[in-house]
C-alpha cells in the first residue's frame, strides 16, 4: 500500500516521500496517529498545497529541539550504581535513570529518545545521545560511579 508520510520514520522514510508499506501497519499504526495519507491523487494534490504550512511547523519544532539540544549538551549526570569486585555493574544504567538524571537537572526528555548503543556496565564517562528530532540529536555525557 502506498502511503505520503507526514512525519520523518526511523525505518521507513522522510516527510513527504511516497513510500511502500504493508497495509496492516498503514491502517493500524500509521493512519491512527496521523502519521502518514493513503498515496491517492488527491491527498498528493492536497499534500503539495500545505507542504509550505508543514515545513513551517518541521522548522519550528527542529528549532525548538536545537535550543533543548543546547541545554542537553550543558548537562553531566552522575548516576549512583551498585559495582561488583571487578568493577562491573550490576545490571547497567537504563534509559530511564538517564531520564530520571536528566528530569533532576530541570530537562524533561523522554526515555525513548534515549540511544544507550548496548547499554551501560562498566563505571566512568559515557556519551549518550538524544534524538529529539530527526535532525536533532544531543550528546549527554553520563558519568556512572560505585554507589557506596
Amino acid at each position: 500500500m502506498n502511503v505520503i508520510l507526514m512525519r520523518d520514520l526511523r525505518h521507513t522514510g522522510h516527510r513527504g516521500e511516497v513510500v511502500d508499506v504493508k497495509p496492516g501497519f498503514a491502517r493500524n499504526y500509521l493512519f491512527p496517529k496521523g502519521l502518514a495519507l493513503e498515496a491517492t491523487p488527491g491527498n498528493l494534490k492536497v499534500f503539495e498545497q500545505q507542504r509550505e504550512k508543514i515545513d513551517a511547523h518541521h522548522a519550528k519544532e527542529r528549532d525548538e529541539a536545537a535550543r533543548i539540544a543546547a541545554q542537553l549538551s550543558a548537562i553531566r549526570i552522575k548516576i549512583a550504581k551498585r559495582v561488583g569486585e571487578s568493577e562491573t555493574l550490576y545490571g547497567s544504567v537504563t534509559a530511564t535513570d538517564i531520564a530520571d538524571g536528566l528530569a533532576a537537572k530541570g530537562a524533561e526528555v523522554d526515555r525513548r529518545r534515549i540511544d544507550l548503543e548496548g547499554g551501560i556496565k562498566t563505571l566512568g564517562e559515557h556519551p549518550v545521545r538524544v534524538h529529539l528530532h530527526p535532525e536533532v540529536v544531543a550528546e549527554v555525557i553520563v558519568e556512572v560511579i560505585a554507589e557506596e
